[in-house]
């Protein structure tokens, strides 16, 4: 388009070319008052009319209100305003306000069930050793803050980029995964929050992490987290943990060490080396290459650091109040409960057990005044509430620091022990207290074809050599009755009812299952003898009563479960008395009871047993070797005295009733020579319980009283005299 104006270049001529460009005008000139005239045709007058309104309808409409440019510098001006006088008040108040207390965070408390406290973790561990920055090694410094915290010295309290990209990895996850956090995040949350992956606790943790670093300097922040910060298996702190994986003070570090251990705190218990060197070193490897890569070391140097040998020191597990029983109780926390041992360690965790202080002192002190002084031989006991499963008491072994292996959990061979079992499965399929057998050395045939022989013999060969009852096989702990009982039933019966009892050991249904030649454990001896405790349900014993963590309360306990009939719990129990009876193999250890006990004794050649219980508490002791070396006469009776010192303790502690008979069953008294109805002739009896229809009925024939001789008549006389005659 061409203008021959000379307006040409006025804004309205501006526009107007703008909004006609492309139009062929021959010529514009201007007149008088100062409007452009076109030459131009009739139809180019339309077209260049609209065109001109169009012009100024955009321009009115592009047209900027008064006081606009007002409201934009309003709403930039006033939040950024807002808010640097919100970070202002924040920063002087976190500036002025004092720290809070470093003790708020609970520690991890494992409490026994009165309360009294068992063991204890803090975020500064049950032995705080701190050190001065200026004793810690350089290597060690540099490679933390290598791993952790490149940028420490330079940011202040929070790494925006780490904590963008953490936020974009948690909204993608839908939760906390990832926390991004500088190392003065980390102590502020190890000094004052707890270890739960939410929002708000990063929130907090950036203020307090900013109250930190307005409070001390940079120096002491680094030093605190060192003393600390947690490296697993318990130890807290750069010295605690050099004494735990390589038994050296700090200061004493190499470079592959100090790289070794600067990378634990991401996992201890991934990375310890205590538990997999492989991915101890490959955690090394990290470390040592991001130090090369911040600058710390050449890649000479962390070659060099790489091939150097670790030597770890051997692991020690903290001495605690009852170790033993505290072990169960932290497994059983991890695996029923789901609690991880860095969440056990980082503390805000209280464990309820079911320990009692007492009976658990009473249980060490009988099995360290009982085992003979410089011998290798060691003992366990466990005691169990009948009624509800919980641990009472439990000792391991006779020194925790020395073997901290829980016999009280591993399986021996329980010898008649088992024979408790034998003859409450007995009792179910039809045996009485009744029934005899001939007690000699015996070669029992068996097998589906009857071609198995099984030759038994009785503890030093010793026989009765007669018929004995139920009582008395129990009492004498006769073998030979076992084996007859267990074959006359069906030794499949009887594994079937240890497993209904809490036997949860391999069994076989031997010939010899009757011998208890099967290990189980004390544990497990001590579960299966509640049932007929507690008249016939099955407990499954448990160390932990509860949890409680910030929120949380856990507790889980599976209700008891009747197994076997009251009456046969008590004809069982009733029947188990007799062996702390005169010529019962308890007998010796009567004198430490103060009341009436059901007990079972049990030998083995490498092992020796007693279990028995009270109304209120069952308790099972196994004394040996662990290399299963052969018991000498005096050692196989071991076991008894430690179960009796520890149960004239229960019967004191927890005073009781001793069982009635169970509803049905009714007491008859028997001659144990013949297994019959006692006569007023017989000498010796037992009282005896019968489900009614299962007595004897009739008498003693040994001691039947005499008959009385009767008179003839003057017939029968003269009938006897002619007999006599013809």
């Amino acid at each position: 388009m061409c203008l021959s104006s000379q307006k040409a270049c006025s804004p309205y001529y501006t526009k107007l070319r703008a909004a006609v460009n492309g139009c062929h005008i021959p010529y514009i000139s201007t007149q008088e008052r100062g409007q452009p005239t076109f030459h131009h045709s009739p139809r180019e007058v339309i077209q260049l009319r609209r065109i001109t309104d169009t012009s100024k309808q955009s321009t009115k409409v592009y047209r900027r209100k008064p006081g606009s440019k007002k409201l934009w510098l309003s709403a930039i001006f006033i939040p950024l305003a807002t808010g640097f006088t919100g970070m202002s008040l924040m920063l002087v108040l976190l500036r002025y306000l004092p720290l809070p207390d470093q003790s708020l965070v609970n520690p991890t408390e494992i409490e026994s069930d009165d309360g009294l406290r068992l063991a204890e973790w803090t975020s500064t561990g049950t032995d705080e050793q701190p050190v001065p920055l200026s004793r810690i090694p350089k290597a060690l410094v540099d490679a933390t803050l290598a791993v952790e915290d490149t940028n420490f010295y330079h940011d202040h309290a929070i790494d925006l980029k780490s904590t963008a990209r953490a936020m974009l990895v948690n909204l993608r996850h839908g939760q906390v995964v990832e926390g991004g956090s500088t190392i003065t995040q980390q102590l502020a949350k190890n000094l004052f929050l707890t270890q739960d992956r939410t929002y708000s606790r990063k929130i907090r943790e950036a203020l307090f992490a900013m109250q930190l670093e307005l409070h001390e300097s940079k120096d002491w922040i680094l030093n605190r987290y060192l003393n600390v910060v947690y490296y697993g298996h318990g130890a807290y702190g750069v010295q605690a943990a050099s004494h735990l994986y390589f038994n050296k003070s700090v200061d004493d570090l190499n470079l592959a060490e100090c790289a070794m251990l600067a990378g634990l705190p991401k996992g201890p218990s991934i990375y310890s080396p205590l538990t997999d060197m492989r991915l101890a070193k490959q955690r090394q490897h990290v470390v040592l290459a991001r130090m090369v890569r911040a600058g710390y070391l050449t890649k000479g140097q962390a070659d060099a650091a790489y091939r150097t040998p670790i030597h770890v020191a051997t692991y020690h597990t903290p001495v605690v109040r009852a170790p033993y029983f505290t072990a169960v109780a932290v497994n059983e926390a991890k695996q029923q409960y789901q609690i991880s041992t860095e969440h056990l360690y980082q503390g805000d965790l209280r464990i309820h057990t079911t320990l009692d202080p007492l009976l658990q002192q009473a249980a060490e002190r009988a099995v360290q005044t009982t085992l003979p002084k410089g011998s290798d031989i060691q003992a366990a006991l466990v005691a169990i509430d009948p009624h509800t499963g919980a641990i009472k008491a439990l000792v391991g072994g006779r020194d925790f620091k020395t073997s901290p292996y829980n016999r009280a959990m591993a399986p021996r061979q329980p010898g008649s022990t088992f024979k408790g079992i034998l003859y409450t499965a007995a009792l179910e399929n039809g045996w009485t207290p009744a029934n005899q057998v001939e007690s000699k050395l015996t070669t029992f045939v068996y097998g589906p074809n009857h071609d198995k022989q099984y030759t038994v013999h009785d503890y030093g060969d010793f026989y009765a050599e007669r018929p004995l009852t139920l009582r008395e096989a129990l009492a004498r702990s006769d073998n030979v009755y076992a084996v007859h009982t267990n074959l006359a039933i069906g030794p499949q019966k009887v594994v079937e009812m240890a497993r209904r009892m809490g036997i949860e050991s391999s069994l076989q249904p031997y010939p010899s299952l009757a011998l208890g030649v099967f290990p189980v454990s004390p544990l497990e001896l001590a579960t299966a003898y509640a049932t007929l405790a507690n008249g016939g349900y099955r407990v499954s014993p448990f160390a932990v009563k509860e949890i409680d963590s910030p929120g949380n309360e856990l507790a889980a306990h599976p209700s008891p479960e009747r197994v076997i009939s009251p009456q046969i719990a008590y004809q069982m129990t009733d029947l188990l008395t007799s062996v702390l009876e005169r010529n019962g193999t308890g007998y010796s250890v009567h004198d430490y009871l103060h009341d009436v006990a059901a007990a079972k004794t049990g030998t083995t050649d490498t092992d020796a047993w007693m279990v028995g219980y009270t109304p209120n508490l069952v308790c099972a002791v196994w004394v040996g070797y662990d290399s299963n070396r052969p018991l000498t006469v005096a050692e196989s009776h071991l076991a008894s005295p430690i179960w009796a010192k520890f149960m004239g303790t229960v019967q004191t502690h927890l005073p009781y009733q001793w069982y009635q008979p169970a509803p049905g069953l009714k007491p008859y008294t028997l001659d144990p020579l013949t297994g019959k109805l006692a006569t007023p002739l017989c000498r010796t009896t037992e009282i005896d319980y019968f489900v009614p229809g299962t007595e004897p009925t009739s008498p003693c024939p040994v001691h039947a009283p005499a008959q009385p001789e009767q008179k003839s008549t003057p017939k029968q006389k003269l009938f006897g005299w002619f007999q006599k005659w013809f």
